[in-house]
């Protein structure tokens, strides 16, 4: 009876794993954020990969408007005029090795990754639903703006991904089923892909706004109704 009651509540709280969903909504700016840059050649300097670091979240050139519930994404500024990260294209840099400047383009494609960190075993192996609005996207061709949720291995080697390109304004929703495997780490956020600008150059390429929450990222955690059942039954 015991072997029968205990394999009896294995698949009650089997079933109810793999029924449950969680949603997660946009955050705001007092939410764990963290920053990552991804950064390649040119396309036409055959699209390398370059290095990836952790960057502050500012330095991703975000914004958050607590206030208004607004997240602004910009493209990626460099102030180093090295010619690394610059082109002398107006040929008017006095010094050709740090021809940056305004007017000049950019020498690099920047991927800023803003995103949320779960490295508590709280997703595995659980869908999980990405939800906000987009306010407005007014990038221009030079840039990209992308909704994802990754899942990546222990060792940060290999992930599963819903990556979704930001095509104007409006409520957004992905999702992904993640592995239920321990150990891993969850990420939800947004990428920004494109050239670096001077600084004083961005208007012109636009941005992406986000709405938040006035609080910080919210879980909902559904299909737990076999589990209040087992609990009642006991």
């Amino acid at each position: 009876m015991r072997r029968l009651l205990a394999m009896t509540v294995a698949m009650l709280l089997a079933a109810s794993s793999a029924q449950a969903q969680v949603t997660v909504n946009v955050p705001d700016s007092t939410a764990p954020w963290l920053g990552f840059m991804n950064v390649f050649e040119l396309p036409e300097n055959g699209g390398g990969f370059v290095f990836g670091s952790g960057w502050g979240t500012a330095d991703l050139v975000t914004e958050f408007d607590d206030a208004n519930n607004k997240l602004t994404f910009s493209p990626n500024t460099i102030g180093d005029p090295n010619e690394f990260w610059y082109q002398n294209t107006t040929g008017m840099a006095p010094d050709p090795v740090n021809p940056g400047g305004p007017g000049q383009r950019g020498n690099k494609s920047m991927e800023a990754n803003l995103y949320i960190e779960v490295n508590d075993d709280s997703l595995a192996g659980q869908m999980v639903t990405f939800e906000g609005n987009i306010l407005s996207d007014t990038y221009t061709d030079a840039h990209q703006g992308f909704i994802f949720i990754r899942d990546f291995a222990p060792d940060y080697s290999s992930s599963n991904d819903t990556i979704v390109p930001i095509s104007g304004a409006g409520p957004f929703s992905i999702s992904l089923m993640t592995d239920p495997g321990l150990g891993r780490h969850v990420q939800y956020g947004f990428r920004s892909v494109g050239e670096n600008v001077w600084v004083t150059d961005t208007a012109p390429f636009g941005n992406f706004m986000v709405g938040t929450i006035p609080e910080p990222a919210t879980l909902s955690l559904l299909g737990f109704g076999a589990v209040a059942l087992l609990r009642r039954r006991r």
